[in-house]
């Protein structure tokens, strides 16, 4: 298999507007469409057509990545039509590839749904902004969208640190500086300690994914800086959880106080396929710190977190499954992903049969339903 058809079956994920493409030996490319898995009408993969697409789009630094370590991770433009991030890891002794599509155009607030009161927090000078959610739950795009905002409305210089950089920005009212954990530094870490020197006015943390990296996100959010951070938790309260359990216990007291003064809002966000029409919709939980939350975490109450966004609807707060409950009586999503991707299920349930509701898997008695888009895709 040629690279022209790597360019076919791009062409294919970027025209159907799939999410992810999946190669793998002993089976069809594959796409995710709107959350579930489409084979393509094409051959299946051996391991040489596995080793000739690899080959085909991987740098020569990642193949040798690839050799020493058993897989690579990073992103590449296809042309001007999308650009992809790309993981190529062996299995069983064969390659694999999982290459996601990121789209080149940056949305805006409304496209994304994204809570108004996000403009306003981030025109503030200094802070903690964290948007969490579980892999794929599209935090990339709404910090993107983010970043995208504070570039066409303020003079600032936004230093982003990512893995790998996914959206890129141009410079337009402000000067945005991208660096490439593993292409441009080594480490997150290692970036935002270079970062303080830069004369930044906005940090991105692509991953706050260790104890050395939170600690310097706090840091600079307490120095006067915006730092926006991403983390893989569900939910305000279990975000700011997670960050304290990260430090040893002789240091929790002190990174609680901290929190509390430098945490501005925590976004948490997961992302599930409409049924209304196609494509996707985000469902957000939204904390935004006041003096009573900043109490709450600096005194160690976080499991009062979640009835202090109920009462704190004025500030745009809302929890994770009143927005869910609001997509789902609006008809957009099904009471199945409601209940799948809620926190309290049992909760979301009783409300359906209450209602009137009922929860179950039509499609996937119906073999022919599930089966039917891949049928759109045979002619490219």
């Amino acid at each position: 298999m040629s690279t022209v058809q790597i360019d076919r079956l791009l062409d294919t994920v970027v025209k159907t507007g799939g999410s992810d493409l999946h190669l793998t030996t002993g089976r069809q490319p594959t796409i995710r469409l709107n959350g579930g898995l489409r084979n393509l009408q094409t051959k299946v993969l051996d391991s040489e057509d596995m080793v000739s697409l690899m080959k085909s789009i991987t740098p020569e630094r990642n193949q040798q990545e690839l050799q020493e370590e058993g897989g690579t991770d990073f992103g590449f433009a296809y042309g001007d039509a999308a650009r992809f991030r790309v993981s190529v890891f062996r299995q069983r002794g064969d390659i694999a590839i999982v290459l996601r599509q990121i789209p080149n155009k940056l949305l805006t607030f409304d496209q994304i749904g994204l809570p108004d009161m996000c403009k306003d927090l981030i025109r503030r000078p200094r802070g903690l902004f964290l948007v969490t959610g579980p892999t794929g739950s599209g935090k990339t795009t709404s910090l993107a969208t983010m970043i995208d905002y504070v570039n066409q409305t303020m003079d600032r210089h936004i230093v982003t640190m990512e893995d790998p950089i996914e959206y890129y920005h141009e410079h337009k009212k402000s000067i945005v500086n991208q660096r490439e954990v593993g292409n441009d530094v080594p480490s997150f870490a290692e970036a935002l300690r270079r970062a303080l020197r830069q004369d930044p006015d906005v940090i991105l943390v692509g991953e706050m994914r260790d104890l050395e990296t939170i600690e310097a996100a706090v840091r600079a959010a307490e120095t006067g800086h915006l730092v926006f951070g991403t983390l893989h938790t569900t939910g305000a309260a279990k975000t700011i959880d997670r960050m304290v359990d990260a430090f040893p216990v002789t240091q929790q007291n002190q990174i609680r106080v901290q929190l509390s003064t430098a945490l501005v809002c925590v976004l948490s966000q997961v992302l599930m396929g409409r049924i209304d029409t196609k494509g996707m919709v985000a469902a957000y939980e939204f904390l935004v710190v006041t003096p009573a939350i900043a109490n709450l975490i600096r005194d160690n109450k976080s499991y009062r977190i979640d009835s202090a966004i109920q009462t704190g609807k004025k500030y745009g707060m809302q929890l994770l499954d009143d927005h869910l409950w609001t997509l789902y009586s609006r008809g957009m999503i099904s009471a199945e992903e409601m209940v799948d991707k809620c926190k309290n299920q049992n909760d979301l349930r009783d409300k359906v049969h209450q209602a009137g509701g009922v929860i179950g898997r039509p499609e996937l008695d119906d073999p022919e339903a599930a089966e039917q888009p891949a049928e759109d895709k045979s002619g490219d």
